[in-house]
């Protein structure tokens, strides 16, 4: 093969390494992290400490217990946000989100379900009365504690999804692994291998930085999208928490990819200048010697 084939060849490689870079990280995350319950719930877990996210929990239940059993609004969003500073609200947060995600990972798994995901409402309901009455709380007995399901996901946007999740789950292993297998081709078919590092690298890192503007850009459409902006500070620490992974994976690559680039840099200047050396040490042929040490000239 040529130099100028093994050139081209190489940078077709590398580039297309570089683009599968972001896209395999993403889908890797979608496919092992946002689908895993328990790292899920470990996730969302310190939000329940939030003051954003349990503003905005105290505010949807309170509504939900004036209508319920009518009483005076104010009173009922003071109550749950007064709930929400409890450790009976942490352990029905843990309790909600794991309910809720295992119900949507079973009908995502279940290709023949085609009805709504729905968890029972007793699973927030029932700490959130056992506390209220231990605060002697009034009109706290009256709360009902139903096992009402509740829709968690409509039945329209569930196929629609569970496609999604069988395209993320095999993308999530065949992309990192194609973008690691051309990577290691540019390189190997490369004139120069040098060069192809230093090229994979600063690929490797601008796809990181691609990826971390990407997480930003889709916090801001996330967050303009919302109808009610008083619950933005609860989405956005939602967001946060549940991009983490990402953010951290892009910084990764940004700063390996320019680390690697660097060193491959600084061991070519080093081996120039090594060459170099080398070169004036050697004498040339047909020249005089050089005059012994000590001796004087005649």
């Amino acid at each position: 093969m040529s130099p100028r084939l093994r050139t081209a060849s190489s940078a077709v490689l590398i580039a297309l390494a570089c683009l599968l870079v972001p896209l395999g990280t993403l889908a890797a995350w979608a496919a092992y992290d946002l689908t895993d319950t328990d790292r899920y719930v470990t996730t969302m877990a310190p939000l329940a400490a939030d003051p954003a996210v349990r503003d905005a929990v105290a505010d949807t239940v309170g509504d939900g217990i004036a209508q319920e059993i009518g009483v005076n609004r104010v009173f009922a969003e003071d109550a749950a946000r007064s709930f929400t500073a409890t450790p009976a609200f942490r352990a029905a947060w843990d309790a909600g989100n794991q309910a809720a995600h295992a119900a949507v990972m079973t009908a995502l798994h279940d290709d023949d379900r085609a009805g709504p995901v729905t968890v029972d409402l007793a699973t927030v309901t029932t700490p959130l009365k056992r506390r209220l009455t231990e605060d002697h709380a009034p009109f706290a007995a009256r709360l009902p504690v139903e096992h009402r399901p509740v829709a968690v996901l409509p039945p329209g946007e569930l196929a629609a999804l569970r496609k999604g999740y069988h395209v993320l789950h095999t993308a999530g292993f065949w992309l990192p692994l194609a973008a690691v297998l051309c990577g290691a081709a540019g390189i190997a078919v490369a004139a120069c291998r040098r060069r192809a590092v230093t090229a994979t690298a600063l690929g490797t890192a601008l796809g990181g930085a691609f990826l971390g503007l990407a997480v930003a850009v889709g916090r801001r459409l996330t967050l303009d999208d919302l109808r009610d902006p008083a619950h933005r500070p609860a989405a956005a620490a939602v967001y946060d928490a549940l991009t983490a992974t990402l953010r951290t994976a892009s910084w990764l690559l940004l700063v390996l990819g320019l680390t690697v680039a660097a060193v491959t840099w600084l061991t070519r200047r080093a081996s120039l200048r090594g060459r170099r050396r080398r070169a004036s040490a050697t004498p040339v042929p047909g020249s005089p010697p050089a005059p012994e040490p000590g001796r004087a000239r005649a």
